[in-house]
């Protein structure tokens, strides 16, 4: 049958599917999804119709949320880099049904499925060589897992998609403060309907649709990478780079004249560190419109990749809870520099105190969005997590610390929960983050508070460095800069700060890691 809608533009021949080994064309397309669709919607999935995917980038992936997506089942990513324990958590809390896992997460899925009552799906590596076939495949051993192909031997036709109604996939928070928070794709983000068909008209209206190829860079487990899957079921030609390599991913955008994607910062700064030649050998004529999300941009990556790309760089503000609050394309952007945006409906924003008194334009305090549907923020099964970032019903924050000005574009500071009192005084990590972030030897840096037996909390910083550059050099270059009092008593030289593919780093965890390495911690180099 013919999933895609309007079919009169797509050719049964042309490229729909495209990962790092393998192509598929429309055709073959549709047939997997309605096979994937079929064999879900066949499976008593009980009444929450949970399945998890718990597995990289891959074609298959792709086709697990598509078919998801079309039987009524609300999907439920799993981030690939969990543990078993971490992903048994999620597997029971959502009470998933069934697990899709790639062939890297195998033994891990089997140990966090054990004593459960859940079917694994899992797939081999990918080989271009043994596209429909399970030759080599890691499933054979291991009785309780269905082979992917195994389960695609279904009928496509028994699919009817004016028979089903969608419903939303449920995502997990990052767990900064201990599990996991669930929360269900907001109506912000959610097409919706009565039926699949007329989620699926909705979705034709996303302002994506037409205009080119889709790239998905980052992790299918993050909300913004998952849109790629989206974008495929109505007829979007769709790349999937399993792990993101910039040369590679330039390759990709000449070759398939891709027109969208969705990137993080540290996607634009590996771009960045390409040499000039290398960075010139690749057409990126075809970018129309790149989202970018995940976390704040510095200012200089990003005007950097606006002369590099033109003004195709259109910034979303939010969360995986409620969706994009504020929007800013490029050219806004170039006119005010580190803001993201203003409020998008039906998001209002505003500033309050820390006695929650609402403050005018342009003066610093804790952001919060008005919700004006009265939704705000919906924790499953957390009505304790949901009230907790309610300043009111429907005024909710996303934890950060910002203003809006005049013209009612909203510039963030720092995360309130990231603020470090030193002495009584408030010190934003942010601020030195970004300062120290534009020495040429820094590659990358994260700003934590400590205990201090005289000041409460003291202000350290662990940076990543391309060359020699000493702490001392450092600590000159930020205070050359900013405040004395904002810049970070100590400097360690580290080797990672555990940013994820997004771009966000958990500073509790961070700090947490700090402090148990006393090898680190015992020996400041200020």
């Amino acid at each position: 049958m013919t999933l895609h809608l309007p079919a009169s533009r797509l050719a049964a021949g042309d490229i729909a599917l495209v990962d790092d080994s393998s192509e598929y064309n429309w055709s073959e397309f549709d047939d997997m999804v309605c096979r994937a669709a079929v064999a879900i919607s066949e499976r008593n999935l009980g009444p929450l119709r949970r399945v998890a995917v718990y597995a990289e980038n891959a074609s298959q992936t792709v086709v697990a949320y598509a078919g998801a997506l079309l039987a009524g089942a609300s999907s439920v990513p799993i981030n690939y880099h969990l543990t078993a324990a971490e992903a048994r958590f999620i597997l029971e809390h959502s009470k998933t049904e069934i697990l899709f896992v790639g062939a890297a997460n195998l033994d891990r899925a089997v140990d966090a499925c054990e004593g459960l009552d859940i079917e694994i799906v899992a797939w081999a590596a990918n080989d271009p060589t043994a596209r429909d076939s399970t030759a080599n495949d890691p499933t054979a051993a291991v009785s309780t897992v269905t082979p992917w192909s195994e389960f695609l031997a279904t009928d496509p036709d028994r699919i009817d998609l004016d028979s089903v109604t969608p419903r939303p996939s449920l995502m997990y928070t990052s767990g900064t403060t201990g599990f996991p928070k669930a929360t269900e794709v907001p109506p912000t983000m959610f097409a919706g309907g009565d039926s699949i068909r007329e989620h699926l008209e909705r979705l034709e209206l996303d302002p994506r649709v037409g205009l080119g190829a889709h790239l998905v860079a980052g992790p299918m487990y993050h909300t913004g990478p998952l849109a790629g899957m989206r974008l495929a079921v109505v007829g979007v030609p769709t790349i999937v780079s399993s792990r993101f390599d910039p040369e590679a991913v330039l390759a990709s955008i000449e070759r398939y004249r891709v027109a969208t994607s969705t990137m993080v910062p540290t996607h634009f700064k590996r771009f960045l560190e390409l040499d000039s030649a290398t960075r010139q050998r690749y057409d990126v004529s075809s970018l129309q419109s790149i989202g970018q999300t995940g976390s704040k941009c510095p200012d200089d990556v990003k005007r950097a990749m606006i002369d590099w790309w033109g003004p195709v760089i259109n910034e979303a503000y939010g969360a995986t809870e409620v969706g994009t609050t504020c929007y800013i394309t490029a050219a806004e952007w170039l006119l005010k520099p580190g803001s993201v945006g203003r409020a998008l409906l039906p998001f209002e924003a505003l500033v309050v105190d820390d006695d929650g008194h609402e403050l005018p334009p342009n003066h610093e305090g804790r952001l919060h969005f008005r919700d004006t549907t009265g939704r705000g923020v919906i924790y499953d099964g957390s009505p304790e997590a949901s009230l907790a970032v309610h300043l009111e019903p429907g005024v909710f924050t996303l934890g950060e610390i910002g203003y809006v000005d005049d013209d009612g574009y909203v510039f963030i500071t720092d995360r309130f929960s990231d603020m470090v009192v030193s002495g009584g005084v408030n010190i934003y990590p942010a601020e030195a983050e970004a300062r120290l972030g534009q020495h040429p030897g820094v590659v990358d840096v994260g700003c934590i508070g400590v205990p201090d037996e005289a000041m409460g909390e003291r202000l350290v910083a662990l940076v990543i460095t391309r060359s020699d550059v000493g702490a001392n050099e450092l600590m000159a270059f930020c205070r050359d800069g900013l405040s004395h009092y904002k810049c970070p008593r100590e400097v360690f030289i580290v080797g990672d700060i555990g940013r994820n593919a997004m771009g966000k780093v958990n500073k509790r965890a961070l700090r947490d890691s700090f402090l148990a390495d006393e090898s680190v911690a015992s020996t400041p180099t200020m």
